[in-house]
């Protein structure tokens, strides 16, 4: 089974920048197309960020366009989220995730594997 986990979360003040990392426990991100969701306190969980393999096609929310930039780096199976000019309303756990298959997606039911989440929180 492929496990994923997620790191990089914390404390950041408004209009502050957090880096997330991704990577993985089991057969690594080889062909997987990867993304970022995200779920606030008693909300549901929400695209956030996607990339395809090997990484040539990208697609991000609205809510984040502009300050977000999805990247991975293929030879360390690592998956990132560069979060730039965050905002109170970005603060969430935040999840990767992988795809079986290399083209990207936006709905969560298309991935087949999930981290456990981190945590992201921005004060104002």
């Amino acid at each position: 089974q492929v496990q994923l986990v997620e790191s990089g979360g914390g404390l950041v003040q408004a209009g502050g920048s957090l880096t997330l990392s991704c990577t993985h426990s089991g057969r690594g991100f080889s062909g997987n197309a990867l993304g970022w969701f995200r779920q606030a306190p008693g909300k549901e969980r929400e695209f956030v960020a996607a990339i395809s393999y090997p990484g040539r096609s990208t697609a991000l929310a609205d809510s984040v366009k502009g300050r977000f930039t999805i990247s991975r780096d293929n030879p360390k199976d690592i998956l990132y989220l560069q979060m730039n000019n965050l905002k109170p309303e970005d603060t969430a756990v935040y999840y990767c995730a992988a795809r079986q298959y290399s083209t990207r997606a936006t709905n969560e039911q298309e991935y087949d594997y999930w981290g456990h989440g981190t945590q992201v929180t921005v004060s104002s």
